[in-house]
């Protein structure tokens, strides 16, 4: 797991006014729940909360406020898009010796066949993994592989320690060659198939 600590505050103000303060402070709310506790209401420090962010989908934080400290898993992030500022984030309390369903995205690695495309019918992979070592991604390798190849869960290899109850015949990558290029070599093929049968008359 990364080095992501962060230095929280508690929230006392709530609602719609409240949390415009809370940003314009530079801060970004988020709300801390799980294993039984009640909802804490959190104040993180915006530009370093964003690093974390951007740099992992289920990024796990040191959390230290008052007095205190629990290790969270990101949850949910909401983004303003239009000015990149973080609006909210709904953390979820963890235990370093759990494990934590959570969807990890798949990354294509090498180069079908020429004339071959792979198609990603799966963007992400619902796994259970140890809360302290969530992959970044799941790799899955496309080298050489030919038209009408298809790639499924059960051909992945995850990471150590890492499940999934997903199906283990669900298409992952789907490799094909598309019928434009097909009917471009088929017309191609035609014509060299002409000149040789004229060569053969004359």
């Amino acid at each position: 797991m990364a080095d992501n600590t962060l230095n929280a505050t508690l929230r006392t103000e709530f609602g719609k006014g409240a949390a415009r303060r809370t940003r314009r402070a530079g801060l970004v709310p988020a709300v801390l729940y799980g294993h039984g506790s009640d909802p804490v209401h959190l104040s993180l420090p915006g530009h370093e909360t964003f690093l974390i962010i951007r740099h992992s989908r289920n990024a796990v934080i040191e959390l230290s406020f008052d007095g205190k400290s629990e290790l969270a898993l990101v949850k949910d992030v909401q983004i303003n898009h239009l000015i990149r500022e973080l609006e909210h984030i709904d953390l979820v309390i963890v235990r370093r010796d759990e494990k934590v369903t959570v969807d990890v995205p798949v990354h294509l690695v090498g180069e079908p066949v020429a004339g071959a495309v792979a198609a990603l019918e799966a963007q992400t992979i619902s796994v259970l993994a140890p809360a302290i070592s969530i992959p970044e991604s799941i790799v899955v390798s496309i080298e050489g592989l030919e038209d009408g190849a298809i790639v499924t869960i059960k051909d992945i290899e995850l990471p150590a320690g890492v499940t999934t109850e997903v199906d283990g015949d669900q298409a992952v990558v789907v490799v094909s060659i598309p019928r434009a290029v097909e009917s471009a070599d088929d017309a191609a093929e035609g014509v060299v198939s002409e000149l040789a049968a004229g060569d053969d008359t004359e």
